[in-house]
């Protein structure tokens, strides 16, 4: 899997950006800066601005349901979510 060398700084933050990539990256941007593949995607860099990141932890637990067909649905354990919330805050300004 491809990794971001920004995200060398924690073990947790390097498992959550491989956990994104091999689950979103098809979709989502996954870094700061870039455009989502698919439009309707919000890029994970902007995810703070519409909704506080740690309800998603909960959504993750449960497995994420999306309102439109092309969203995968997928559930991640405990230390699976734990290193995905640790990469979202390294997206937060």
């Amino acid at each position: 899997m491809a990794s971001c060398p920004v995200l060398a700084q924690s073990p947790a933050a390097q498992q959550g950006a491989d956990i994104r990539a091999l689950h979103c990256a098809q979709c989502h941007t996954i870094d700061k800066v870039s455009d989502s593949p698919l439009t309707i995607a919000p890029p994970f860099g902007t995810l703070h601005l519409k909704f506080p990141i740690e309800s998603l932890r909960r959504r993750l637990a449960e497995g994420i349901v999306a309102d439109h067909p092309t969203m995968p649905q997928f559930r991640l354990d405990p230390d699976q979510i734990a290193d995905v919330m640790t990469y979202l805050q390294t997206l937060k300004p």
